[in-house]
């Protein structure tokens, strides 16, 4: 009971801290998507034509979500925890009879919840730019979640380690941001050189932003089990290391 209780209370408590300071955590989402459509999809996109038979505006809304998810995802959990640290008040849940896993759960479904609020008002925005017909709702929504708690449970562990908030901002500007722009959002890597098509298969978002584009529109350059079996895959490696982490006190009884 009291683990449910704590769980329960964490994650109310995490939407209605993003949801109290919507102008920083939902707007910016908007203005930055409306950007792209209206660059990317609309002036570029006149001029690129068609991907694999779908218009390129078409072709890019899907990357456009989930870079959206993502970076909300990683960042609500990444500033939220380290926040708790750098206030020192985190060992108020570390003496409480609550297990690990409440703790560790209470965070990563904030984030999603954040990044997947998101996300939703991102794909709302791109229908003034164009319409999508959903070409499989389970794998849409189930790549969708999945992203998302992926990405919850990375900002989880970037905030164990961080000591700093210079930390909390290094992984996301030079790992996160460029593994997701060069992820396939507004190209398609058949359209690369056979070395850099090679190179990009080792790129993770890959795989999540080709399984969406799927999802979404019926096109995609990767195997959707790959994807969906890398993106598990992903997701208990980091549950179990996050943990782990959290039983030795690493980067919290420091």
């Amino acid at each position: 009971m009291n683990n449910f209780i704590a769980f329960r209370t964490l994650v109310i408590e995490e939407i209605r801290r993003f949801i109290r300071i919507w102008p920083q955590t939902l707007l910016p989402s908007v203005v930055t998507t409306a950007l792209y459509f209206m660059i990317f999809g609309h002036l570029i996109g006149q001029r690129f034509g068609d991907i694999d038979g779908v218009s390129y505006m078409d072709y890019i809304v899907p990357g456009i979500i989930l870079m959206s998810v993502i970076s909300n995802a990683y960042a609500n959990v990444v500033a939220s925890f380290y926040l708790r640290k750098f206030q020192r008040n985190i060992e108020e849940l570390l003496v409480a009879p609550v297990a690990n896993w409440a703790i560790l759960l209470g965070y990563v479904c904030g984030g999603i919840a954040r990044g997947m609020l998101v996300g939703v008002i991102v794909a709302a925005t791109s229908l003034l730019f164009t319409d999508i017909n959903v070409y499989h709702w389970g794998i849409t929504l189930t790549i969708y979640i999945l992203t998302a708690t992926l990405f919850s449970l990375a900002g989880f562990v970037n905030a164990i380690f961080a000591n700093s908030f210079d930390d909390i901002s290094t992984i996301p500007n030079f790992v996160l941001t460029p593994l997701t722009y060069l992820g396939g959002i507004f190209y398609s890597i058949t359209m690369l050189p056979e070395l850099w098509q090679q190179l990009s298969l080792a790129n993770p978002i890959l795989y999540m932003i080709n399984a969406f584009r799927y999802g979404l529109i019926g096109v995609t350059d990767i195997r959707i089990e790959i994807a969906f079996l890398m993106t598990s895959g992903f997701i208990l490696f980091l549950a179990i290391f996050s943990l782990v982490l959290l039983h030795k006190g690493i980067g919290i009884k420091d």
